[in-house]
Order: C-alpha cells, then sequence, then structure tokens
C-alpha cells in the first residue's frame, strides 16, 4: 500500500502544481485590462479553457485514481477519471484516463479471457488517502502475491452497494461492469435503445456513455453539445454531479419543460389533460389553428384610399391566401408574400378604378403608374390593417394560450374540457411541445431583424472608416512633419494600406464566448451533436416531435423501462416511439442485472407487477441482505408515519417515505424537517416524495405510503427505490399481490 500511497502523493503534487500554474494563467489573463481586439480574443478563449481544466481538476479532487493494470509484458498503467502527462517533451502519460481504449481491460478482463493483464488492481481512497487495495489476479501462472489479492473480485462492487447514499448519484467508473462498458462505448451514430429494470445502472450508463463519447468525439461534441433530458428537476439535481465527477463539465441537462428558452414549466396537468396535450394528432390540430388565423373577409373588407373605397371579399383574399400558403412557408415566414400578393391585388383594383378609360374601357396607366399606385399603398396604414386582420404575426405563446383557452371545435367534447384553461395560467410540461410545435408551424418574419442587423453593421463600418481616416491624417501629418528632415520622403504603411473598413468592423465584432451547451440552452433550433432521455418511455409523442426536432442526425440513446411507464401520455413502445422518425434502424439492448435492490425487496416488487402481466421477469439481484420488507396496517396515518421514519432512517445515509402528493402537507407536520413541495431536497436525511418524483432515484431506506392509491407502475417504481430497507404503512387494504407478497417474505 505504501507504493501506492507513494504514487498518488507524486499524482497531486503534480496536479497542485497543475491547478497553480492553470489559475496564475487565467488571473495573468484577466489582468491585460484594454488590449487590441486580437489579443482580448486569444485571451478569452484562453481563460475558457484554463478555467475549463480547473473545473475538472477540482471535480476529481480527492478520487482521481482508482485503479491499476499490470500487463503480462511488464508494463504497468495506472487508471484515473481524467488522463494527465508529463511536462516533459515525450508527454509520457502518468494517468491513464479510464475511458481511453488501453484502459478498457481494466473493465472486461476475466481469467478465462485476461486481455493480456497480470493483475487487476482497485484502489480505495479517501481523499488523498490511499484505505484498501483489492488485486485480482488474471495470469493464473504468476505465482507472486501481494497480499491483496480478492478471492471473489467483487469486494469493491460490493462495497459500492452497500455504502451510505448522499441524496447525489456518484459515478460508476470504478465498478463498471463488463455488460455496461460494452453500451458505454458503443459507436455513437444512430439511434440505442438500453432498456433495463430497477437498479440496472442504465442511468449510470447514460451518464459514462455522454462521458466516453465527449472524449472520443471531443472535436464534435463540443461545438454541437450533449443534451441530457430528464423526467423532473429533482432527478437532474440527483445526478447533476457525475459528469463533473468525470471531467466534463459542457453537457446540457434539462426537463422537457425547459427545452423551449424562455418558457419554465411550473404547473401542473391533469393525467387526462397531459395526455390529450401529448397525442400525435395535436400536430394537426395546432396546424389547423394556424390555418384558421389566415382568415377570409366575412363577408368583405373595405380598405380606404385616397378617397377611394376598395372592396376586398373573400374570394379575391381566398387567391392571396392559397398563393402565399403554395409556398410552403411558416406562417410568418409567409406573411412576407401575403403581403405583396394583397398589394398586387389592390393595386389592380385601383388602378381599374381611376385609369380605365370610360369610353373604350382601355387603360390609361402605364408600368411606372402602377408602380406609384403601389408604393403609395404600401404607405397606407388601412391596407396594414387588412393585412394584420387577415394574417396577422403570430407568438407560439399567443397561438397556443388562445387554443387551451377555447379548444372547442378542434377537439371533442371531453377533450376540450380537459385541457381548457384561463389565458393567465403557468405552463405545464406537456405545454412546451405544444409551444415548439407551433413555433416550427409560425416560423419567423425576420424582416425587421435583418434590417436592425443592417443598420448596426452600417454604423460600425462609418465608425471603423473613421477611425482609419484619423490614423491615416495622423500618419500623413507626421509624413509631412518629416518631410523636412528626409527630403528623399518615407513610406509611410497606414492602415488604410492593409485593411478596409468592413474587415476592420469584422475584427472588432464582440465574439460570443459562451459554451456550446450555453448557447444550446437559449436557442430553439440548436441541432445537438447526440441526446440522452432517462426514462424515455415516459415522454408523449408531442414531445418526441421536439426532441428529434433537435437531433437531426438522430445520434440518441434512450433509456428506460416499459414496466415502469406511468405517465397516461408515455408511449412505452420502443417501436411505436422509434418507427415514425427511424423505422427500424435502431439497436436494443437490455441490462439483466440488479445493483440496488436486494432480493428480498425486488421479490416482492415483482410479484405486483405480476399480478397484472404474468409473463414479468424481472433484472436478477446481485445480493440478499436478510432484511425483509415489512407492512403495517393503522388508523392514525401520520403517527404510524412518524414512528417507521424514525425506526427506518439510518445512522448514515438516506430515508425515502413515498406518499399519494394529497398526504404530503399532514405527512410533513409530523415529521422534523420534512417539507412538502414539488422540489425535494436529496441531500437530506429524510425526503418526502410521490412515486413520480421518486423515479430513477435510490435511497438506504424507504417507507411506502398507503399503496393501494398506485398505479401498478407507481407502486413498482416505489418498491424498487430501496438499497437496504423497505417497509409499508396502510390504512385501508393493501393491493392483493403485495398483501400476499409480503405474507410469504413474513412466512
Amino acid at each position: 500500500m505504501r507504493d501506492e500511497q507513494e504514487f498518488i502523493d507524486e499524482l497531486y503534487a503534480r496536479v497542485d502544481a497543475l491547478r497553480g500554474d492553470t489559475e496564475a494563467g487565467v488571473t495573468d489573463a484577466l489582468a491585460q485590462g484594454n488590449t487590441p481586439m486580437q489579443a482580448r480574443l486569444e485571451r478569452d478563449i484562453l481563460v475558457a479553457e484554463r478555467s475549463g481544466l480547473l473545473a475538472a481538476l477540482n471535480a476529481v479532487d480527492g478520487s482521481l485514481c482508482f485503479g491499476r493494470i499490470d500487463l503480462t509484458s511488464g508494463t504497468t498503467h495506472h487508471i484515473g477519471r481524467i488522463g494527465l502527462r508529463t511536462d516533459d517533451a515525450d508527454r509520457t502519460p502518468v494517468l491513464i484516463d479510464w475511458r481511453a481504449d488501453v484502459a478498457r481491460p481494466f473493465y472486461l478482463a476475466t481469467g478465462h479471457t485476461p486481455l493480456g493483464l497480470r493483475r487487476r488492481r482497485h484502489i480505495s481512497t479517501q481523499g488523498r488517502r490511499v484505505t484498501a487495495l483489492h488485486d485480482e489476479i488474471l495470469d493464473l501462472g504468476d505465482a507472486t502475491r501481494t497480499g491483496y489479492e480478492d478471492p471473489t473480485g467483487d469486494a469493491v462492487l460490493l462495497a459500492a452497494l452497500d455504502s451510505a447514499r448522499t441524496g447525489r448519484m456518484g459515478d460508476i467508473v470504478q465498478t463498471i461492469q463488463a455488460e455496461q462498458d460494452e453500451i458505454i462505448r458503443a459507436p455513437h451514430r444512430g439511434v440505442l435503445v438500453v432498456e433495463g429494470g430497477p437498479g440496472t445502472g442504465k442511468t449510470a450508463v447514460a451518464l459514462h456513455r455522454a462521458a466516453y463519447l465527449l472524449y472520443e468525439h471531443r472535436e464534435l461534441l463540443a461545438k454541437r453539445a450533449v443534451l441530457i433530458v430528464g423526467p423532473n428537476p429533482a432527478f437532474l439535481g440527483y445526478i447533476g454531479e457525475v459528469l463533473p465527477s468525470l471531467g466534463e463539465t459542457g453537457v446540457l441537462l434539462a426537463t422537457v419543460g425547459e427545452l423551449y428558452p424562455g418558457v419554465r414549466a411550473t404547473a401542473a396537468d391533469t393525467p387526462q389533460a397531459a395526455a390529450v396535450k401529448g397525442r400525435a394528432d395535436m400536430a394537426d390540430v395546432l396546424a389547423a389553428v394556424v390555418r384558421d388565423r389566415q382568415a377570409l373577409p366575412d363577408p368583405v373588407l373595405t380598405v380606404e384610399h385616397d378617397r377611394e373605397i376598395l372592396m376586398l371579399d373573400d374570394g379575391l383574399v381566398n387567391v392571396a391566401r392559397e398563393r402565399t400558403r403554395a409556398t410552403g412557408l411558416p406562417h410568418n415566414a409567409a406573411r412576407e408574400h401575403f403581403e405583396g400578393h394583397l398589394l398586387n391585388t389592390l393595386t389592380e383594383l385601383y388602378a381599374e378604378r381611376v385609369g380605365t378609360d370610360p369610353y373604350d374601357g382601355s387603360s390609361l396607366l402605364d408600368a411606372s403608374d402602377v408602380t406609384q399606385i403601389r408604393d403609395e399603398l404600401a404607405e397606407n396604414p388601412a391596407v396594414w390593417s387588412a393585412v394584420d386582420q387577415l394574417w396577422p404575426v403570430l407568438s407560439p405563446q399567443r397561438l397556443v394560450a388562445d387554443f387551451l383557452a377555447a379548444p372547442e371545435g378542434y377537439l371533442d367534447d371531453a377533450d376540450a374540457a380537459a385541457v381548457r384553461r384561463p389565458v393567465t395560467r403557468a405552463w405545464t410540461v406537456a405545454d412546451v411541445p405544444l409551444l415548439d410545435e407551433a413555433a416550427e408551424l409560425l416560423g419567423e418574419d425576420d424582416r425587421a431583424a435583418r434590417d436592425r442587423a443592417a443598420r448596426e453593421r452600417s454604423a460600425q463600418v462609418a465608425y471603423a472608416q473613421g477611425v482609419l481616416d484619423v490614423s491615416y491624417a495622423s500618419r500623413t501629418y507626421e509624413f509631412e512633419d518629416k518631410e523636412e528632415d528626409d527630403p528623399e520622403g518615407s513610406e509611410v504603411l497606414s492602415a488604410h494600406d492593409i485593411i478596409d473598413a468592413e474587415r476592420f468592423a469584422e475584427r472588432h465584432e464582440e465574439a460570443d464566448h459562451r459554451s456550446a451547451a450555453e448557447r444550446a440552452a437559449a436557442d430553439r433550433t440548436w441541432a445537438f451533436g447526440h441526446i440522452i432521455v432517462d426514462e424515455a418511455q415516459e415522454l408523449s409523442p408531442m414531445a418526441w416531435r421536439l426532441l428529434m426536432r433537435r437531433s437531426p442526425t438522430r445520434s440518441m440513446t434512450l433509456v428506460g423501462d416499459p414496466a415502469q411507464t406511468a405517465e397516461a401520455a408515455g408511449v412505452g413502445s420502443w417501436e411505436d416511439i422509434l418507427q415514425p422518425y427511424v423505422q427500424d434502424r435502431w439497436e436494443l439492448t437490455r441490462l439483466g442485472v440488479n445493483y440496488r435492490t436486494p432480493a428480498e425487496i425486488m421479490e416482492v416488487a415483482a410479484a405486483v407487477v405480476r399480478a397484472e402481466h404474468p409473463g414479468f421477469e424481472p433484472p436478477g439481484s446481485v445480493r440478499s441482505t436478510g432484511v425483509r420488507p415489512w407492512a403495517r396496517a393503522t388508523a392514525d396515518l401520520p403517527g404510524a408515519v412518524a414512528e417507521a421514519v424514525a425506526e427506518l432512517t439510518p445512522a448514515e445515509g438516506r430515508l425515502a417515505v413515498i406518499a399519494p402528493r394529497d398526504l404530503h402537507r399532514r405527512l410533513a407536520a409530523r415529521l422534523d424537517g420534512v417539507t412538502a413541495g414539488a422540489d425535494p431536497d436529496l441531500t437530506r436525511t429524510v425526503v418526502l416524495l410521490d412515486p413520480r418524483q421518486s423515479k430513477g432515484l435510490e435511497f438506504d431506506s424507504v417507507l411506502v405510503v398507503e399503496p393501494a392509491a398506485y398505479g401498478t407502475s407507481d407502486l413498482y417504481v416505489a418498491l424498487t427505490r430501496a438499497t437496504q430497507r423497505l417497509g409499508v404503512v396502510h390504512t385501508g387494504d393493501l393491493p392483493p399481490a403485495l398483501a400476499e407478497a409480503l405474507a410469504r417474505r413474513e412466512g
């Protein structure tokens, strides 16, 4: 152990020196103050790169190295969360990044297939101190022993599984199993579906896959960013430290409700409303809403111009409308065409009115006269009032809000009643895909933005020209002043000789130094390099339309478990999700080992699902704790929950009380330090959740309250969150399958 401690000490000495040099470099760069534009740009890039390195170093501090592989060739490699090299010209590897190919035998080698390894060593540390070593002998012909041999090879994995939870997911980089490694390193093109039951590590695998892809395809994904979509904010907070611990800080984590810039979903829908809003046919409904806003006169619309009354009937306007629709452009972008058609129609009406010979009906106007009439009509406010009535500029927010306030005529009575709400109400998660769909249908009329950009550009060029003129005048004065001493003259090279105003203005434009993830979060049309979706079975068809727009290359990793589908709008079936977008061009892989849930708990949870789906087979648990789940009936629910919490709360670790949302206030009133709310603090010792909030999370102990109030999927989720102990408190009868399973366990 002493040799490993010496290596760790030397490693951290190198890291501290690197950190100090990096911090000094950032400080020096920021201290440059007012410098030429090119120098400022280089400084900002330097600061961004070194700040990213600092973030990575700080995130992995204290757990940098976790393994070593000794090859039969005599070579030894230490494996860590990031890679480090020497500072000399050879740049010799000191620590191998776990994602590098040379590190892969650390995860895949077995006694049967040693992959060139003689020994694999797991190094356990606390801070910077080595606390334990576990060696696996892979070359059985090697008689050398260290005294740290682990006969089973499972000590590190089991220690990780039995460790107390902190309210934050930890990385599994030290204990990645072979089936997980295959998924993590799978090619990133196309759609990969990772299916696995509770506790199979599918979320951790997805996060490590994100880290691997960022390592393997750094140049591409650093520009386009990786998006990770989670089911709720609590879940994103729970997984938020995993990627930084692996040295990756440039990933965007978001829920579906956060994927429309400027909108944050804070309200909740009823299950029926969410199901209606999530249906695929809502795309057609919104398209119909947009078409209905492209109005016709009823029966005519009058426009007064130069004391003449011009009549626009539905036939004339319909011609302009259909010609505009034929362009295929989104509504707002097509408005320019509608304006042109309507102006042409009004010009013809006016020209016929004032420019026709009353005797023979011939035109008295030439082309220039007609052009002048059109230009004059284009300055008439009454014309633009008519355009606004017939083809208004629409915002996605206004369109969706107006539709939800009056959905009649687009939905049947029951569905309309489910989604109807006042215009002033806050947005829900199910509204965000509707907003995104509306934005696609509407597009943008960017003429004003283009004109504004052109004016700003023109002003910048004029300013740059002024600077160049001053520079030229100054140099000319300097030259003339020197002529007396230098009658032969001198060549004076001015700024005019090497750059023009256009290029000079370009060099002084403000650069966007935001990270790719920051820019992506603010841009609805951003195309991500890769998207990872957790609990993918829960997303509605409309949510999938939103996500597929964000991934035109269809480079995605989808993670989920159809048996845990609980949302009414959830698609559940992978075929139903993917067929409209990639047909059969996707790959399914399954994780079949449950690392979280002890066998005693998993047996009870599986029985609940089998009552509804007799052929259901849960993932097999790798361990048994000998602690049986239990259930207690009570007439005093808050009191019984308080007693059970006192009993189940671990000395270290976390306890989750999972109960129907309508009971949270009553229960929180009896539990010290526990609050009821939509965004629970998972780092507290005791946390109160409903079943949907608990998806993807894990706790040392779990208390399930009133399980009869849950659907099968929700109950399955709630029962499989515990790593050690499970209790159930109820006032009425238990669901029959749960009661029978608990009775078998007690027997």
